[in-house]
């Protein structure tokens, strides 16, 4: 059997997946045999003590901020991550609530989606470097790592603003599908783009919109175009060693396509 540098112990879920239903989450984590989870950190004190007793660590915690409309490309450009200057009020006082709780976890990462990053646009991009700035020295306090999401720009366009940011509590969640959603990158080519920032994966696959102003479409691990064993041999070309959680946001048949993709990565 062909080895690798990923581990089974390090495969789990987005408690999200399931709409954060405890009774769903165990259930899958159980029948699957899964011992980590990347939690949406307002969920986690109702998670705390099913976890402990199973077993299951938490990979990562999740912060997604309310004003967030995902029905168009268009919506999420406009109300994604920390961009509302209207929200960042808010936004900043659930931020420094989600350090907190992930900091109480021992959890080393926090992942986000920052929102667009837009380096033609000078003053757009010294705001969302300013802002993102601001939670990466709240994180830095508490000595947890602040994960920006993949997909919503390039590959290219994430490395420069992390280049320009150069800031030692800052790294990437990779999530391969949103590469395809948002119509910016081949998440394969990607991989080596990011390297040194990825510290968190998510296994999520997808299929390209031919139309770059409209979403692609969401499947189960595999019927995609995210080619499921280049991508795991790219994770061993950079030596990644690190967690990899399945999400899966859209469909009926959730706990089958994570069992399948349990199953087709045969870790």
């Amino acid at each position: 059997m062909e080895k690798h540098t990923l581990a089974k112990n390090r495969l789990g879920i987005c408690s999200w997946s399931l709409g954060d239903d405890l009774q769903r989450v165990k259930k899958t984590l159980i029948e699957n045999d899964l011992k980590c989870i990347h939690l949406n950190y307002a969920y986690a004190a109702q998670y705390r003590d099913m976890l402990k007793r199973l077993g299951v660590k938490a990979s990562a915690m999740m912060l997604s901020f309310p004003q967030e409309d995902y029905s168009s490309l268009e919506s999420i450009r406009k109300t994604g991550g920390i961009m509302p200057t209207e929200h960042w009020a808010n936004n900043q006082l659930l931020a420094q609530k989600a350090i907190e709780i992930t900091a109480e976890w021992n959890v080393p990462y926090l992942s986000m989606h920052a929102g667009f990053i837009d380096t033609t646009d000078t003053q757009a991009f010294e705001l969302f470097t300013s802002r993102i700035l601001c939670i990466a020295n709240m994180a830095a306090e508490k000595g947890i790592l602040l994960l920006l999401e993949t997909g919503q720009e390039t590959a290219e366009e994430l490395k420069e603003c992390l280049k320009l940011l150069e800031h030692p509590s800052i790294g990437v969640n990779f999530d391969p599908a949103n590469m395809l959603l948002y119509g910016k990158d081949d998440p394969i080519n990607a991989i080596e783009i990011l390297a040194p920032w990825i510290y968190h994966i998510h296994i999520k696959d997808a299929i390209k919109s031919p139309n770059n102003n409209e979403w692609g479409t969401e499947v189960a691990w595999g019927d995609g175009q995210v080619d499921s064993a280049a991508f795991i041999n790219t994770l061993d070309k950079i030596q990644y060693t690190g967690y990899l959680t399945i999400e899966r946001e859209s469909g009926d048949k959730r706990e089958l396509d994570i069992s399948k993709a349990v199953k087709s990565l045969a870790l």
